[in-house]
C-alpha cells in the first residue's frame, strides 16, 4: 500500500507534499478507512443514492477519522503516549459524530425543535472535533474563523457571552443565543455543519477528486505534462508555456492550485531556470498558471458545483460560461510568459531534450478517453455525480485493459504469458487500491473546510449577519460599484490569509452576495463568478500566497519575491471578473455580434494590459505609450459605447505603432523579420 499522501503541509514557510510514516498498523488503518470511504462514495454515486443526512453523516465521520489518523496534534512530530490517547478520543468522537445522526435520524426528526440533552451533547462533540480536525488538516486560520463565528452567536444581548456583545458596534449587535440553540443550529439542521457546502463536498467534489487521483496513479499526470512539452517546448520560453498548458489540463481536474504546483512544477520549474528564467520568475509563473486550474472547468476546485447549488443554475451551464473567461486567463499568463521570453532573448529547448508528440500520443492516448467520455456524458444531460462515477470506472477499466494488453505482448515475446498477466493483474489491483486511498486523502481538507464553512453559514443565518454586512458594504461604497468591487477584493484577500479558496468563496458570497445582486444590480451568476474568482487571490497575492510559496520551495527562491512574480503573472485574475461585471453578455449570452464584439475587446484589452505591464510587446515601449495603453484598457470598462470604442481604437493604434517600430528596428539592423522570428 502506498505510503505517499497528496496532503500538503506547511514546512519552513512553504507548502510541500508530505510522505506518511509511522507504525505499520496505523498505515494499514489509514488505507482501510481511505479505501472504505472511496468505495462508499462510489456506491452512493453510481449504485444507490442515499438521503441527505445519511450521505453527509457517514462522509464526515469517515473524513474526520481519516484526518486524525493522518495528522497528529503537532505536524511533523511523532505521537507520544498522551497524544496517542488524545487522538484515540478524537477518533471515537469523529465516528460518533456522524453515525449518531445516521443511527437515530428518525427519532431526531420526530422530536424536531425539542431536542434532548444527548442531541445537544453530540452537537458540541461534533463541533469541537471538527474544529480540531480543521486546525490539523486545513490550518489555524479557518479554525479561528469558526470559533469567532460561534463566539459571535453567543455574544448577543441574551447570550452566555453577553458581556462581549457590549464591545460590538450597534449594527453588529443581536439578541444572542444559548448553547443549546447554537448547538442545534450547527448540528441538527440543514444549514450548519451538514449544510449545502458539505453536501457538495460529499457528493460531486469527492467523486471528481477521486477521478483525479485515479488519473494520477495511472500515469495521466506525466502524459499531460509530456504532451504540453511536446507542443510548446521548442518555442521561446517553452518550459514556461508548457507549465501554462499542463496546469490548465491537470488543474482543471485536480482542482487544487497547490497540488498543481508541486505536480507540474517539479518538471517545469527546473527547466524554466535552465532556460534563463530567474528562480522567482519560474516559481511565480507556475503558481499563476496553477491558480488558473481552479477556475478551469470541469472541477474548478469544487467551485462549479457550489455555484450551481447556490444559484440553481445547471452544472453544465456553469461549465459552459466558465470556459471562455478561464481561457482568457490562461491566454494572459501565456502572453506574459511569451513577452518575458522575447524581452530576455530566450530560445526554446532543443528537440533532443523534448518528448516527441507522436511518441507521447502513442504511449498515453487512452488517457484522453475518460475525459472525452466525461464531457460527452455531461453534454447528454446526465447528473454530474453519475458522470463522475462513470469517469472513475472508465479510467480504471481503460488503464487496466491497457496494462493487460502490454503484459500480453511482453509475455508472448518472452514465452511467459501466464506470469506476465499475473504480474500485471496484481500491479493493477495495487494501483486501484492506491488510487482509492489517494482520492480519500486528497478530499480530507476540502470536506473539512466545507464543514467549517457550514458553521459560518449557520451563524450568519441565525444572527442576520449577512444583511448587516451587506448594509455596511452599501454604506461604504455609497452607490459606487467600483468601490464595492474593491471592498470585495480586500475582503477576499483578508479571508484568504487563513481560509482555503472554497471556504473563502462560501463565506464571501453569504456576506456580500445580497448587496452585489440587490443593491448594485449585478446578475446572480456573474456575482457568484466574481466572488469565486476573487477568492483565488490568496494563492498568488502577497503577503500570504500559498501556491507561490509552493513554487518558491521548488525553485529555491525567496517566498516574497516569488509571490510578487506570481501576482504579476496572475493579473488576469483581477481584470477578467471586472470585465464580466461591466459586460455580462459574455456570461449570460445575447445577440451573436454583441458577444463577438465583447470577446474581441476582452482579448485585445488583456493583450494591451500585458504589454503595458511589461513595457514590451513587439519591442520596448516608451513610458508615454505604456501610460496611454493603461488608460485605453480602463476606458473599455466604462459603461458607455463611445468610450469603449475609443479605448479599442486607441489600443489598436498603439499596438500597431509598436509593431511598426519593431519593423523599423529590424530594417535598420539589416535583419529580415523571418530570420528574427526563427531565432
Amino acid at each position: 500500500m502506498s505510503q505517499e499522501t497528496a496532503i500538503y503541509l506547511k514546512t519552513n514557510g512553504a507548502w510541500q507534499p508530505t510522505r506518511m510514516s509511522g507504525p505499520r498498523a496505523l498505515l494499514w488503518l489509514i488505507a482501510l478507512i481511505g479505501i472504505g470511504l472511496s468505495l462508499f462514495q462510489l456506491y452512493s454515486a453510481g449504485i444507490q443514492p442515499l438521503g441527505l443526512f445519511y450521505q453527509r453523516g457517514i462522509h464526515l465521520a469517515l473524513v474526520m477519522m481519516l484526518c486524525f489518523l493522518l495528522f497528529g496534534p503537532r505536524p511533523g512530530r511523532p505521537r507520544g503516549a498522551i497524544t496517542a490517547l488524545i487522538d484515540t478520543g478524537f477518533l471515537i468522537a469523529s465516528g460518533a459524530s456522524g453515525f449518531y445522526l445516521v443511527w437515530f435520524l428518525d427519532e431526531i426528526t420526530g422530536r424536531a425543535g425539542f431536542w434532548n440533552q444527548t442531541d445537544i451533547v453530540m452537537a458540541w462533540v461534533c463541533t469541537i472535533t471538527l474544529l480540531e480536525a480543521s486546525r490539523r488538516a486545513v490550518g489555524t486560520g479557518l479554525t479561528v474563523i469558526g470559533v469567532i463565528a460561534i463566539l459571535y452567536a453567543m455574544s448577543g444581548q441574551r447570550g452566555p457571552l453577553s458581556e462581549l456583545g457590549e464591545w460590538l458596534p450597534g449594527i453588529l449587535n443581536h439578541r444572542g443565543y444559548s448553547l443549546d440553540r447554537i448547538g442545534a443550529q450547527l448540528y441538527l439542521g440543514q444549514e450548519g455543519i451538514f449544510g449545502l457546502p458539505l453536501g457538495v463536498a460529499a457528493t460531486f467534489v469527492f467523486i471528481f477528486v477521486l477521478f483525479g487521483a485515479m488519473l494520477e496513479v495511472t500515469g495521466a499526470g506525466r502524459f499531460f505534462i509530456d504532451l504540453a512539452f511536446a507542443a510548446t517546448g521548442r518555442q521561446r520560453g517553452g518550459p514556461a508555456k508548457a507549465a501554462v498548458l499542463a496546469s490548465a489540463s491537470m488543474g482543471s481536474i485536480s482542482g487544487s492550485a497547490i497540488a498543481n504546483v508541486v505536480t507540474t512544477g517539479a518538471f517545469t520549474i527546473p527547466l524554466m531556470k535552465k532556460l534563463g528564467f530567474r528562480p522567482a520568475q519560474a516559481g511565480g509563473i507556475e503558481a499563476a498558471a496553477s491558480t488558473g486550474g481552479q477556475i478551469m472547468p470541469p472541477l474548478m476546485g469544487a467551485g462549479a458545483f457550489l455555484i450551481a447549488e447556490y444559484t440553481r443554475v445547471p452544472y453544465l451551464d456553469i461549465v459552459k460560461v466558465s470556459v471562455f473567461p478561464a481561457l482568457l486567463y490562461f491566454a494572459t499568463v501565456y502572453l506574459l510568459v511569451h513577452i518575458c521570453a522575447v524581452k530576455q532573448g530566450m530560445k526554446g529547448l532543443p528537440s533532443s531534450d523534448l518528448p516527441q508528440l507522436r511518441e507521447v500520443m502513442a504511449c498515453g492516448w487512452y488517457f484522453l478517453l475518460p475525459i472525452i467520455m466525461l464531457v460527452y456524458l455531461l453534454v447528454m444531460g446526465i447528473s454530474p455525480m453519475r458522470v463522475g462515477f462513470y469517469a472513475v470506472v472508465g479510467i480504471i477499466g481503460i488503464a487496466g485493459l491497457n496494462g493487460l494488453y502490454l503484459a500480453y505482448k511482453q509475455g508472448r515475446a518472452d514465452n511467459q504469458l501466464g506470469k506476465a498477466l499475473t504480474h500485471a493483474l496484481r500491479e493493477g489491483v495495487v494501483k486501484l487500491l492506491q488510487g482509492l486511498e489517494l482520492g480519500a486523502r486528497n478530499a480530507v481538507p476540502v470536506s473539512i473546510a466545507c464543514a467549517i464553512a457550514g458553521i459560518v453559514v449557520a451563524v450568519v443565518g441565525l444572527t442576520g449577519l449577512g444583511l448587516k454586512f451587506s448594509s455596511m458594504m452599501i454604506a461604504f461604497a455609497d452607490g459606487n460599484i467600483l468601490m464595492a468591487l474593491f471592498l470585495v477584493i480586500i475582503a477576499s484577500l483578508i479571508l484568504g490569509l487563513g481560509l482555503p479558496v472554497t471556504a473563502s468563496y462560501i463565506v464571501l458570497i453569504v456576506l456580500v452576495g445580497p448587496a452585489l445582486t440587490n443593491e448594485f444590480g449585478i446578475p446572480l451568476l456573474v456575482a457568484h463568478l466574481l466572488v469565486f474568482w476573487y477568492s483565488q487571490d490568496s494563492n498568488v497575492t502577497p503577503p500570504v500566497a500559498l501556491a507561490a510559496f509552493a513554487g518558491a520551495a521548488i525553485a529555491g527562491s525567496k517566498t516574497m519575491e516569488t509571490s510578487v512574480q506570481a501576482w504579476k503573472f496572475a493579473k488576469g485574475l483581477y481584470l477578467i471578473p471586472l470585465f464580466m461585471v461591466f459586460n455580462p453578455v459574455i456570461i449570460e449570452g445575447g445577440p451573436l455580434p454583441l458577444v463577438l464584439w465583447n470577446g474581441f475587446i476582452a482579448i485585445l484589452a488583456l493583450a494591451a494590459f500585458a504589454a503595458a505591464l511589461e513595457g514590451f510587446l513587439f519591442t520596448h515601449m516608451k513610458p508615454w505609450m505604456r501610460l496611454a495603453l493603461s488608460g485605453a484598457v480602463i476606458a473599455i470598462f466604462y459603461p458607455d459605447l463611445q468610450v469603449e470604442v475609443a479605448g479599442v481604437v486607441a489600443m489598436l493604434v498603439l499596438l500597431t505603432m509598436n509593431y511598426w517600430h519593431r519593423r523599423r528596428e529590424l530594417h535598420g539592423a539589416g535583419i529580415p523579420e523571418t530570420e528574427e522570428q526563427s531565432q
